[in-house]
Parts: structure tokens; C-alpha cells; sequence
């Protein structure tokens, strides 16, 4: 049985103590409802605040949080979803 593969990890630390950290994972079969052969977590805040959150889970599928609220995310490739998940965390920091 094939596992899933980490494909990008990585972890980046503000001087406002803020950090974004992302992990993405290629895996065997779907995690429905999404239907594409990937796993990801990324995320922006704080310890104990969630600012910006990419995410996919079984039941739930592709969907994004910014602040308190969840918005569906429709996932087109893994450097589209890094790019929209680095906007958002750019526009959460300038505001």
C-alpha cells in the first residue's frame, strides 16, 4: 500500500512573532471530496490565533480560513495554492 510522500515543508518566523508554516504531501488516493492527489496544511498567525489557514480534510475538502471565517478554496495546482496562500497572509500583515 503506498503512503503518502512529503513533498514541501517549510517554516518561516516574523520578528512580530508571527510565523507561516506549510506542508504539503502527495497522496496515493484522494482526500474526498477533493480530487486531486494531494494533502496540505499552511498557516499564518500566532501562537494560539489563526490568521490565514489553507487546508484540506476528508468531509470537508479544499477550503481556507481567514480570522474567524471559512471560505471554500477551489485548488488548481500546488504552486497556485502557495501563491494564494502567500497574497492572503501578505494582505492579513498590511492591514
Amino acid at each position: 500500500m503506498a503512503k503518502a510522500k512529503e513533498i514541501y515543508r517549510n517554516r518561516y518566523d516574523f520578528q512580530d512573532g508571527a510565523f507561516m508554516q506549510a506542508v504539503i504531501w502527495e497522496v496515493p488516493t484522494p482526500v474526498p471530496p477533493s480530487e486531486h492527489s494531494f494533502k496540505y496544511s499552511l498557516f499564518y498567525g500566532r501562537k494560539g490565533q489563526r490568521i490565514v489557514c489553507y487546508d484540506n480534510e476528508r468531509g470537508k475538502g479544499d477550503h481556507k480560513h481567514i480570522n474567524e471565517v471559512e471560505y471554500p478554496y477551489q485548488f488548481e495546482s500546488v504552486e497556485k495554492l502557495v501563491q494564494d496562500f502567500l497574497a492572503d497572509v501578505e494582505e492579513q500583515r498590511n492591514d
